[in-house]
């Protein structure tokens, strides 16, 4: 998510959705929320309004809740939460996470990136086969229905930051990425894991639109980052699968680190024997390192990140301060005894 412009004010409680009368007339809606106006709804009642859009189809989605896929598996929806997960701030409406992300492989106006939804039309992802391998003595693949059914589901609570300085918290459903590395059982050599993402020229556009960038995406991480019990497979988000832009059929959920470490569309998953390359750092390794954890201490080059503004609905942002890890010290601040706690300079690489 390195390059988003955040929009104007955002606020809401957990779970809200849009108003069911707001989201009948969504063509009306739509011009609405670019006032930035919203009407909101707890999701208790209304989580099963968003519209799924049909295999095959073409035509731009009407609105972001429109954009999960009709043949998206869903047993298991909505998930047990995870009570040992929870955020003392108010959830981000669903409606506000579902239209202000960024997914580059479906960018298809520049001077517009954070509006993602309205080029996922031609993007089908399922069925989908994971392909996990590497320095592993169980590689395998196998279809999303059957892993999901075989991990089981949770939902957890994450507080989201993005390194631009602006978050979100967001009701996730998953599992614990270490459940699937169990599955496979890593050499004693293998050190690190690679994700690669799926990369579709003819269903992205920003994948045809944008030929400097080496799709596909790709990221890594350390072997014990990946099994620290926060390491989450997203699968979906607020009691249903996810959209199409939010990273549909699965993506990493890391909440101790930028967001842009959290691949979506997860093709492949490769167990190696040295750091993995990764795709920010590659481009802008001054800008963008390996562990990316969210550090006030460490400020980007080009802003701090001391402070970030928390979007909680259309209606209100507030900016709060930073905090080490994005809160989940307790969790892995024994993984980074070298990580900066008081401040410092930028990274440079």
């Amino acid at each position: 998510m390195p390059h988003i412009l955040l929009p104007p004010g955002w606020n809401g409680r957990e779970r809200d959705v849009t108003d069911p009368g707001v989201y009948q007339h969504r063509r009306a809606f739509l011009r609405q929320l670019g006032l930035g106006t919203v009407g909101l709804l707890t999701a208790g009642s209304a989580l099963g309004c968003a519209r799924e859009v049909a295999p095959g189809a073409s035509a731009t989605p009407e609105g972001p809740l429109d954009t999960i896929p009709s043949n998206a598996p869903r047993d298991g929806y909505p998930a047990p939460r995870d009570a040992r997960f929870t955020v003392e701030r108010a959830a981000t409406d669903r409606l506000s996470a579902s239209s202000y992300n960024n997914f580059y492989e479906f960018i298809g106006d520049p001077s517009d990136i954070k509006k993602v939804w309205p080029y996922t039309g031609d993007y089908e992802p399922f069925p989908w086969t994971l392909r996990v391998g590497g320095l592993v003595e169980h590689p395998f693949e196998i279809g999303l229905e059957d892993l999901f059914r075989e991990m089981g589901l949770e939902e957890r609570i994450y507080r989201f930051r993005c390194v631009e300085a602006w978050s979100m918290v967001i009701p996730w459903t998953g599992f614990p990425l270490r459940k699937l590395i169990d599955r496979c059982r890593p050499l004693s050599t293998a050190t690190h894991v690679r994700f690669i993402s799926e990369s579709r020229p003819r269903q992205m556009p920003g994948v045809r639109t944008q030929p400097w960038y080496d799709w596909p995406y790709y990221e890594g991480l350390r072997l014990d980052e990946a099994t620290n019990e926060l390491a989450f497979v997203a699968t979906g988000m607020y009691g249903e699968p996810l959209t199409k832009q939010n990273g549909s059929p699965l993506r990493l959920a890391l909440p101790w680190k930028y967001g842009y470490k959290g691949p979506k569309a997860i093709a492949r998953i490769e167990f190696v024997n040295e750091q993995p390359a990764t795709f920010w750092n590659d481009l802008q390794p001054s800008e963008y390192g390996f562990l990316s954890n969210v550090n006030p201490n460490i400020p980007h080059p080009r802003w701090s990140q001391a402070s970030e503004r928390f979007i909680a609905s259309a209606s209100n942002v507030n900016r709060v301060p930073t905090e080490l890890f994005n809160g989940y010290g307790e969790w892995v601040a024994d993984l980074y005894p070298d990580e900066p706690r008081e401040p410092t300079r930028p990274i440079a690489r």
